[in-house]
Order: structure tokens, then sequence, then C-alpha cells
């Protein structure tokens, strides 16, 4: 038996609350048609890049009724490390207002995941998208389990793909992230920061080939991009190349991770989000990887997914279900 571990990211920058609003409206009555193995409606995970008080009020509304999570996306510039751990306290303490970022039970602790604004994690794409080298210990500190950014396009894109592997921090360099040590069963965490990579490409795109006409075209068939949207719908041979990419802790090959991401807020890519795209894309997970036989899948937040992943380092097997709530408990705002 395989488990398909499924998870949908989202750089969720809406201009508006009304943007936010239309995902309140719709998205609960097309994720109600679809169940993972032990009835799970699909679950999103919004990685949201301001602190609108009423947004975070709208997404929440989503969060209690079990339709996803609310993590960070984080968008800043020209910064140094002081400056940036100024913007996460701040970030933290608004966001905690509204119990995001906040994790429920005793000993309650601020934690989060992460995808980083224009790929940039840890300075990659220079100081007009970052500044900061050390970033990723920054995260760490405040607070970060794992990053989500991956795969990227151009430069920002790491050496190492189709990989859940651990990255330490060198702070005379930007881009510590480039390789690292996977995550594997029995073997103890390392470095600063986990990286949790979706299906990747072979080798990046150049940066001045990323935006001509048929770029996406070339990178969904020879980079295996994992993105959805207008350009890239969501049709079921994509599905079958993710899989197929085996993204796993290394030591547990039947637990396998798709992470998908999309650009939700943005009118163009509704259709791919919440339209004909999202019940292409669920449908073909049903029929494809729900049979109890061969497959069970199971719908994940990226908390959710970074906890089963590490489960498996921990040596558990099985079942990935019974491990949701593995290391890190939910969030306040999802109660």
């Amino acid at each position: 038996m395989r488990h398909l571990i499924f998870l949908f990211v989202d750089h969720f920058e809406p201009r508006a609350p009304e943007e936010a609003l239309s995902w309140a409206r719709e998205y609960p009555e097309r994720a109600r048609r679809f169940a993972d193995a032990a009835g799970h409606s699909p679950r999103h995970t919004w990685f949201y890049d301001e602190d609108n008080p009423r947004i975070l009020d709208i997404l929440g509304g989503l969060c209690r009724k079990g339709f996803g999570e609310i993590e960070l996306h984080l968008h800043h510039s020209r910064d140094t490390a002081e400056s940036l751990r100024e913007k996460l306290e701040e970030r933290k303490r608004r966001w905690s207002a509204q119990g995001a970022m906040v994790t429920v039970g005793r000993g309650e602790r601020c934690r989060f995941a992460v995808i980083h604004g224009k790929w940039s994690l840890d300075n990659s794409r220079g100081p007009e998208h970052c500044g900061v080298n050390n970033e990723l210990t920054v995260l760490r500190e405040a607070g970060c389990f794992a990053d989500f950014t991956f795969p990227a396009w151009g430069p920002m894109q790491p050496r190492r793909v189709n990989s859940l592997y651990y990255a330490t921090d060198d702070p005379a360099r930007p881009k510590s992230y480039d390789d690292g040590t996977p995550v594997a069963v029995g073997r103890p965490p390392s470095g600063d920061l986990m990286i949790f990579q979706g299906p990747g490409r072979l080798s990046g795109i150049p940066a001045a080939c990323a935006w001509l006409p048929g770029a996406a075209w070339l990178a969904d068939r020879l980079w295996l991009t994992c993105a959805l949207d207008a350009h890239l719908p969501p049709w079921p041979g994509r599905v079958d190349r993710w899989v197929r990419a085996n993204v796993h802790v290394a030591g547990r090959p039947e637990w396998v991770f798709v992470k998908v991401h999309t650009h939700g807020a943005r009118e163009a890519n509704r259709a791919a989000c919440l339209g004909g795209g999202f019940d292409r894309l669920h449908s073909r997970l049903r029929e494809g990887y729900n049979d109890g036989a061969a497959w069970r899948l199971h719908y994940v937040t990226a908390r959710e997914a970074y906890n089963i992943v590490k489960a498996a380092e921990a040596g558990h097997s099985g079942d990935p279900e019974a491990y949701r709530d593995f290391e890190t408990p939910p969030y306040r705002n999802t109660r």
C-alpha cells in the first residue's frame, strides 16, 4: 500500500478583502464534493503576505471549517538580520491576535511555515527581494519550521530537486539552501531549516528566458513544474507526473508527497483553483490514487505535511493519517 500526501500551497496576495471573500464563497462548495481516504475534504494552505485583519478573519473562517490553514508569505527587501527580526515579530504580534501562528494546547507557541516572496529565500535573488544572507537562521529563531518555496525558476532554484532536506545556513553567502542533508528515517534532524520541495525541475529555466512566450509550456513538459494557474491547468497527466517525481523521506518510499502551488488571489487563476480545474485535479486524485488497495489519498496542509515528514524521520510507518499533528499542533484559528 502506498500513500499519496497531497498539499496545495498558495502564494496568496489579495489586493482587497473581496478577493478573499470569493474563496470563502466558492471553496467550501467545491471542496465538499471530494474526500480523501479518511473523509477529509481538500485542504488549502494560504501563505498570506500582509496583515489585513479583515482578510485574516475571512481566511480564519475557512480554517475553522476545516478547509485549510494560514501560513506566511514573506515579501521584503533590503533588510538586515535585525530589521527582518523586527518585521517578523510585528507580524507575529498582529497575527496572533486572531489566532494565526499560535498553536493550541498546553505550552502554546509561535510556529509557522514560509514561502518567500519572489522565490528569493536567503538573499538568492539579491537585496531588492531580500538582503539577508543568514535568513534561514533568522526564520528558525522566529519559529519557522519549514520553507515551502521551491521549486523555482532561474537562479533561485536549488541544485537539489524532488527532495525533503535540511539546509545549513552560511551567513557569509546567499542561497545556503542550495544543497543539504536529506530527511531520512532514523537520522536526527540537522542544519537550520527544512526545505520542503514540490515536484521539481531537472534544472532551472535561465532567468533571461523565464518570461519568453512558451516558457511555461516548456517548463511543464521539461522541468515538471508544479504550478497551477491560467496557463498551466491541472490536466490528469500532470498529476501522474507529479507522483512519479517520487518526493519522499529517505527510507519511507511508500509515503509520497506532492506539493503544488498557485497565486490564488489573482482573477486570472480563479478557474484553475476554484473552477473546472479544481474538479479535474481532484477527480484524477480520487480515481488514480485513492482505491484503497494500491493507494490511499491524504489531503493535508503545509503544517500537517511537515508533521508527517517528522513522523517518518522518527521511524513511524503504516498509515500517515495518525501523524497530522505529530510535532506541531494545530493553530488557534482552526478551533
